[in-house]
């Protein structure tokens, strides 16, 4: 680890993807150049983060003045998009426009698989980040993830109560993996002397699998019967809907698994296990995973 190492800087980094890549970094490069953005200096994740040596500073999507605070004396940073469907643009044309600001020499951003020609729901909000990002004239990396299988195995509880494991994805196959491996391939540019900018990451998993593959692998796994059940992507919506969960993202679920069921989710470049010098994390491991607790 040399104190030579660029200044790393990871938005978002109380999030899922943000704490993953904050511990893969620090297997690459000394605490010291590792600085977790948060939106909460107070939290849990922060005071995890000083007791690694890692420093924290605030940095709000919805507050620029912050993010221009945060990003002063940066290297490299990695900009995770956020969460806040329909918000995504403005709050990282806020992050972009301090990166430019601040002078940052190379900026990551986590888009998603084939952003340019997508049919997913999210692509739209990806598009237009990218687009932001080419205009601003900042050096950088597109890190085009695909689907988490976290993504699916939450849904394993369900899947045993009920039997039954439902989406409208049909045979589409969704080449998955796990958030460890996108969170260790954006460690990899991150710190990587060599890296180029304006590189286009296509990211996915080695392995594909259909829904019924995976309500297959429950059921293998478990031992308890599970089948997968296809449904019209509306009577999906309705089922998360009754479920409780929010309008939109209802919507964002069973569209998306509508466009897996056309292609979108699938791809067998094998660009993430070739980034990350290893295989990606088999999704019955993930389901092995999930089942343990």
């Amino acid at each position: 680890m040399s104190s030579t190492s660029p200044t790393v800087f990871v938005t978002a980094a109380g999030g899922q993807l943000g704490r993953r890549t904050v511990t893969a970094l620090l297997e690459r490069i000394a605490p010291d150049r590792v600085i977790a953005g948060l939106r909460n200096l107070d939290s849990e994740a922060a005071a995890q983060f000083r007791a690694r040596g890692v420093a924290v500073r605030l940095a709000d999507y919805d507050r620029p003045d912050t993010l221009a605070a945060a990003f002063e004396g940066i290297d490299r940073l990695l900009l995770i998009s956020s969460n806040e469907i329909g918000q995504r643009v403005q709050q990282h044309g806020n992050a972009i426009e301090a990166a430019r600001g601040a002078g940052i020499g190379m900026l990551a951003y986590t888009s998603v698989l084939r952003a340019d020609r997508s049919s997913l729901a999210p692509a739209e909000e990806h598009r237009q980040t990218e687009r932001i990002l080419r205009e601003s004239g900042l050096p950088h990396v597109l890190l085009r993830n695909g689907w988490y299988s976290e993504n699916y195995t939450a849904s394993i509880p369900s899947a045993l109560t009920h039997q039954a494991l439902i989406g409208s994805a049909g045979t589409g196959r969704i080449a998955a993996a796990a958030r460890a491996d996108y969170a260790e391939a954006a460690a990899v540019v991150l710190t990587d002397a060599g890296q180029g900018t304006a590189e286009i990451y296509e990211l996915a998993g080695d392995e594909a699998f259909t829904l019924a593959d995976f309500a297959a692998e429950i059921a293998r796994a478990s031992g308890r019967p599970i089948a997968y059940r296809d449904l019209p992507e509306a009577a999906y919506r309705d089922i998360l809907l009754g479920a409780g969960l929010p309008a939109p993202l209802a919507a964002l679920i069973a569209g998306s698994d509508a466009a897996a069921a056309e292609g979108a989710l699938f791809d067998d470049g094998h660009a993430l296990s070739r980034l990350i010098g290893r295989p990606t994390t088999p999704f019955a491991a993930s389901i092995e995973k999930a089942l343990a607790g």
